[in-house]
């Protein structure tokens, strides 16, 4: 089976479980249910990591994942803020972008949870993006995806792959996957559609516990529920959010009712979520520079904003795209001496000073940041990349191999690790981690080629030939692993 293939067999079978569909429920109370053995039985939690890890590694090299420490950072931290209060957490967990304006989260196993650039982009307020994450928590908490397999599992084979065919087709055309379905004999059973209303109806009534104990708004289910009932309502393509997961009014009805459980608490929006929104908006979407900067005009010109400085740092990143570095600069100088540890902020100067060739004070700012924050993503990546700029490899390599150490599924580090080593010239090390940043990519052919180079590289030296030949080996292995997952 091609790459390609592959690819899309195994992405059919991660995302499989996000095509849930919902109808009219009653109200539940907020009691976990009873899980039983049923998941254990069929799917253990270390085959679900095992297998989360290689479907991780393929959609990274099919699907267009965001690497933007200041965005990875951000969702990392609400969503480990979400994770600390969710009950049931067996496997660590990992947040991660995809560059996509569809209105779409999505999770899979091992605790992987995907969410677009479009989420941000039509949520108002954090806790409409927590109300999502926390519903995406509670299918990896509840095990749904190995509850499906343990349902699907008195289903026919011919069936089962009637139905991931589909699910990838609506992956790739929604309204003709949704077509496909309705025709596939396990999705037109009732008890199938039962089981994944099941699923939708705990996602939300203990995502939104989970929300609320991290803090946030409950009635940010419901605001971000009816605000997309209200906008998609007579549209002929709704997002793809709403067709795996549909939203009839019992769902919104229902969201609301749970929310007016909870005392009423005034909670304030977050700056760092406008500045990743902003972020987003121009860096990530479809608008072009100058559309990029009229946004943010009219909101400072009509006080539209719930936060000015996000405003003004969204100006601020639109101007640095049309290249106007001393406006934008200006403006972000204003925001570091209001909040100068914003590392939304720091990022935006870094790149400026960078950009005019001011290494050495690129290098001091960070150095200050990393006194407070010694393991930050956003401090050390910036860091070691302005090292890189300024001809001190020697110093840019052990941030990365220490960033590469605390996240091991981050690809920019390996990036900006391969460009060291090839300014230092150690052939071997260069290849050697090409190697591995393929292998993240699930490429462990080519990834086994690079080996062999940095075998031929390494000039005898027998400790590194040795952790080159296990490497050679693990990847084989796992190369084995991945095809029998077809």
């Amino acid at each position: 089976m091609s790459k390609s293939t592959l690819s899309q067999s195994v992405i059919a079978g991660a995302l499989s479980f996000i095509l849930c569909t919902s109808s009219a429920a009653t109200y539940a109370n907020n009691d976990l249910p009873d899980l039983g053995t049923a998941a254990v039985n069929t799917f253990s939690l270390e085959k679900e990591t095992e297998v989360g890890d290689a479907y991780m590694r393929v959609i990274r090299g099919s699907a267009p994942m965001l690497n933007d420490p200041v965005l990875n950072q951000y969702l990392t931290e609400l969503g480990n803020k979400l994770v600390a209060h969710a009950t049931g957490v067996k496997t660590p967990f990992y947040f991660f972008l995809l560059r996509n304006d569809e209105i779409n989260a999505f999770a899979f196993f091992g605790g992987h949870v995907g969410v677009h650039t479009g989420l941000f982009l039509n949520a108002d307020t954090e806790s409409e993006l927590a109300s999502v994450l926390g519903h995406e928590i509670t299918h990896v908490t509840q095990r749904h995806l190995a509850r499906s397999i343990e349902a699907q599992h008195k289903t026919s084979p011919a069936t089962i792959a009637g139905m991931l065919g589909a699910i990838l087709l609506t992956i790739a055309s929604p309204q003709a996957g949704m077509a496909a379905l309705a025709t596939t004999q396990a999705l037109a059973t009732q008890s199938k559609i039962n089981y994944t209303r099941l699923h939708e109806k705990e996602a939300d009534r203990i995502g939104m516990q989970v929300m609320v104990d991290a803090g946030f708004d409950p009635n940010g289910a419901s605001d971000f529920f009816g605000k997309l009932a209200t906008r998609y309502r007579f549209t002929t393509k709704p997002p793809q959010m709403l067709l795996t997961h549909p939203l009839p009014e019992s769902r919104i009805s229902e969201a609301r009712i749970r929310a007016q459980q909870y005392p009423h608490r005034q909670i304030p929006d977050n700056l760092n979520f406008q500045l990743a929104k902003a972020r987003i908006q121009v860096r990530f979407s479809g608008y072009s520079e100058q559309a990029a900067l009229s946004i943010f005009d009219k909101q400072l010109k009509h006080h539209r904003y719930t936060f000015k400085s996000a405003a003004l740092y969204g100006k601020a990143l639109a101007l640095f795209r049309l290249k106007k570095y001393d406006e934008s600069e200006k403006i972000i100088d204003e925001l570091l001496a209001k909040s100068p540890n914003n590392l939304f902020f720091i990022d935006t100067k870094t790149d400026l000073l960078s950009q005019r060739g001011a290494q050495k004070e690129a290098i001091s700012l960070l150095l200050t940041q990393k006194q407070l924050k010694p393991t930050s993503q956003v401090v050390n990546t910036n860091l070691a990349n302005v090292y890189i700029e300024d001809n001190q490899v020697g110093k840019a390599i052990p941030l990365l191999e220490e960033l590469i150490f605390l996240d091991k599924q981050n690809q920019l580090p390996y990036f900006l690790l391969n460009e060291a080593y090839k300014k230092n010239g150690n052939k071997a090390m260069e290849h050697f981690v090409k190697a591995e940043s393929l292998a993240l990519v699930a490429d462990y052919k080519t990834a086994i080629d690079q080996l062999n180079f940095a075998y031929k590289a390494s000039k005898g030296d027998a400790l590194q030939l040795a952790r080159i030949e296990a490497r050679i080996r693990q990847f084989r292995q796992a190369d084995r692993a991945l095809e029998q997952l077809q």
